[in-house]
C-alpha cells in the first residue's frame, strides 16, 4: 500500500474516526492482542511500532498509521497473530461497536479496511 491507512481519510474523516475511539498509551513489551482470542477491540496506530507475530514468529512490523485487530472483528473469527509493542505506543482503541459502526455509517472507513485485508491477507 503507498500510503497508510490513515492517510486514506479527509481531516474530517480522521476526526469522527478518532471520536470513535479512545486515545490510549501502551509501553513497550505490552500486548494488547492475543493470538486466538475473541476479536473485542482494534487499534489506530498514533505513534510507535508494533510486531505482529503468528504462532511466536514475527510475520511483520507495523507503525504509525495503521490499524490492527481489524481482520478478526470484521470476519467475526478468533484473532490470527498477536501484536507487540517494540517501542511505547500512542494509540486509539476501538472496541468491536465502533469499528462495526464505523463500518456502517463510513463506506471510506469499511473500503480501507477492505483494502489492508487484501493486503495483508490477499483476500476480502
Amino acid at each position: 500500500m503507498a500510503e497508510s491507512f490513515y492517510e486514506a481519510f479527509a481531516p474530517e474523516e480522521i476526526a469522527r474516526i478518532a471520536a470513535a475511539g479512545t486515545r490510549v498509551h501502551l509501553p513497550q513489551g505490552w500486548s494488547p492482542i492475543w493470538e486466538q482470542t475473541p476479536a473485542d477491540k482494534a487499534y489506530l496506530i498514533l505513534d510507535g511500532t508494533v510486531s505482529v507475530r503468528h504462532n511466536g514468529e514475527e510475520i511483520a512490523q507495523l507503525g504509525a498509521g495503521e490499524i490492527v485487530g481489524e481482520a478478526a472483528i470484521v470476519n467475526r473469527s478468533l484473532r490470527t497473530a498477536s501484536i507487540v509493542a517494540l517501542t511505547p505506543l500512542e494509540l486509539i482503541h476501538f472496541t468491536d461497536d465502533a469499528v462495526r459502526r464505523l463500518c456502517d455509517e463510513m463506506p471510506s472507513f469499511r473500503s480501507a479496511l477492505e483494502a489492508v485485508a487484501v493486503e495483508r491477507f490477499g483476500r476480502n
